[in-house]
């Protein structure tokens, strides 16, 4: 099977040296043909590309990036692709002389013996004796090898000519570059932006939704206190609706809480970490050390990591304590996370560590985890806060 493999793949890189000739042929007199005709040219460049792309994809699937549709002929990409096409003739002919060399001079070393019993004449063979049983075994020898490395030449032709249609007809390195640098503002814009609104819904929730229930809350324990001689049924009501508003005002904080703190707002992280670190059913010890507050996106951040860090070990480590610490080195915010727990722990292996890496990871950030079985565990998170 494999050996199949290895023999279609060889005959699909030759079939496609040997279509690429009439093809660049073709491409590039239309090419010549329509630079008498500039509007049209800039039409026609598109559609060559997409012709060369189909012949790498219908062969050794490799498609090409798409061409754009060219307004102007300050576009670097329109001329690389000119200057593709009308080098791909003289490259084609290469590739395919030297492919074809391999493969035909491999089957006439290999078939050299049967010249004997033919009257077939041929000016290579006729400069030599094929009565002679060494000369026949140096052309056999010959061909075989040829043979051998034909379908080698095969490859490395179709490797250059795909390197040459990839750097001349794709995006240059360059436009990859802006591309990349406007996809990370995009996306750090859109980061920002979806923090922005959870610290939007926190306050509209806190002071809205939240003040409400704090208020039915209290009404509903005045009336639980004051209204001591109404009849049991209507006391047990009260009763109950008071301790449901309680539970819905303890839920709701917790929901606001995890959605974006005020406190982070208000007084930073370091006052935002020890309120963790006091909730936490785990003894933590924390140190933030830094002079300078970041921005609020790598606040929340570092937040989260360190609650769902600490949220971790409380369910799953078995641990007696923790430490954490925070601090600025340069450019970046690192964060460690060491419990003494039974260890164990893996980033594929949870939704919370592996939500945890994903938020770091959209912040160009890095996350670290050592956690033999036994412990103990370290996390160690670094985030980009220039």
């Amino acid at each position: 099977m494999k050996l199949l493999r290895h023999a279609r793949r060889a005959w699909l890189d030759t079939a496609l040296v040997a279509v690429g000739l009439p093809v660049a042929v073709v491409l590039a007199v239309l090419t010549v043909a329509a630079l008498f005709a500039p509007p049209l040219l800039r039409r026609c460049m598109p559609v060559f590309t997409r012709v060369q792309s189909s012949r790498f994809e219908a062969f050794i699937d490799h498609r090409l990036p798409p061409s754009p549709a060219f307004s102007t002929w300050r576009d670097q990409r329109l001329w690389r692709q000119i200057g593709f096409h009308l080098a791909a003739p003289f490259l084609s002919l290469v590739t395919l002389v030297l492919v074809g060399v391999m493969w035909g001079g491999g089957v006439m070393g290999i078939t050299a013996f049967v010249q004997q019993h033919v009257n077939a004449t041929n000016a290579v063979f006729n400069l030599f004796d094929l009565r002679d049983p060494p000369v026949i075994a140096a052309f056999t020898a010959g061909g075989a090898v040829l043979l051998l490395f034909a379908p080698v030449a095969a490859r490395a032709m179709v490797l250059l000519e795909s390197s040459m249609a990839r750097t001349l007809l794709g995006p240059s390195s360059y436009e990859l570059g802006q591309r990349i640098e406007t996809l990370q503002e995009s996306r750090a814009g859109v980061i920002d932006a979806a923090d922005a609104e959870r610290r939007r819904i926190e306050r509209d929730l806190h002071d809205g939704a939240q003040q409400r229930l704090v208020s039915l809350a209290m009404n509903l324990g005045l009336a639980r206190a004051t209204l001591t001689d109404l009849p049991p049924p209507a006391k047990e009501a009260i009763e109950q609706a008071h301790e449901e508003a309680k539970q819905a005002l303890k839920e709701l904080r917790d929901f606001v809480r995890g959605l974006h703190p005020a406190v982070l707002n208000d007084q930073g992280l370091d006052a935002a970490l020890s309120g963790i670190a006091a909730r936490s059913p785990v003894p933590v010890r924390l140190r933030v050390d830094l002079v300078e507050r970041v921005s609020p996106t790598i606040e929340a951040v570092a937040f989260f990591v360190v609650s769902e860090a600490l949220t971790n070990i409380a369910k799953h480590a078995r641990a007696s304590g923790a430490e954490v610490v925070v601090r600025r080195r340069g450019a970046l915010l690192t964060i460690t996370v060491v419990d003494d727990g039974r260890g164990g722990a893996s980033l594929e292996g949870g939704t919370g560590l592996r939500g945890l890496a994903q938020r770091i990871a959209a912040v160009d950030g890095t996350v670290r985890l050592h956690s033999p079985l036994g412990g103990p565990t370290m996390i160690e998170v670094e985030l980009p806060c220039e």
